[in-house]
């Protein structure tokens, strides 16, 4: 009678097997776990290190640059094209005819391509600044001495459009301007 083999004596069954993992048990043992992902983490690290301040200063410098050059007379709009395709020029006449300037304002259209910016100061020339941006992220912008003041979003073109209208007399009419600097003196 033969005596059974040892453990230790056994050939291995799976050496000549190319396909069988020999390893598994190996990596699996020395896998540590992952932490769990923290939402959104990639999208705040592209944030990092970004200036908000410099970059929307350099912004109403833009703005205010951009208006200077454009030099358009009181109640009436200037063209500036920015980028290659335009907007569509069906549309932005259209935006132009809606939104009528009043005599104590100038306004730039800024064609982007995607967007259109429509740029309206008073008199001085830059000391109050509105900014409508239509696209896909309609928003209104304005700015008093440099000083940011307001910003709004929008859901749709038509409404920011209806909105800046209202908006246009509120912030730069010589009554609205008047009033301003009253409270301002008071303060």
């Amino acid at each position: 009678m033969a005596e059974p083999e040892s453990p230790e004596q056994k050939p291995d069954p799976t050496a000549n097997r190319w396909w069988i993992d020999k390893d598994r048990k190996k990596a699996q043992a020395t896998v540590q776990p992952t932490p769990p992902a923290i939402a959104g983490a990639k999208f705040f690290r592209a944030g990092l290190g970004f200036a908000q301040e410099p970059a929307r200063d350099r912004l109403t410098d833009n703005n205010l640059k951009i208006v200077r050059q454009a030099a358009a007379p009181e109640g009436e709009w200037v063209y500036v094209k920015l980028n290659d395709p335009s907007f569509s020029e069906r549309e932005r006449e259209r935006i132009v005819r809606e939104v009528a300037l009043p005599p104590y304002a100038r306004g730039v259209v800024v064609d982007c391509g995607r967007s259109l910016r429509l740029l309206v100061t008073g008199t001085p020339i830059g000391e109050r600044l509105l900014d409508l941006t239509l696209g896909d992220a309609p928003s209104f912008d304005c700015w008093i001495r440099d000083e940011w003041v307001r910003e709004t979003v929008f859901k749709d073109n038509n409404f920011a459009i209806r909105a800046f209208k209202r908006l246009m007399p509120e912030y730069l009419s010589p009554e609205a301007i008047r009033l301003s600097e009253e409270i301002a003196a008071r303060a």
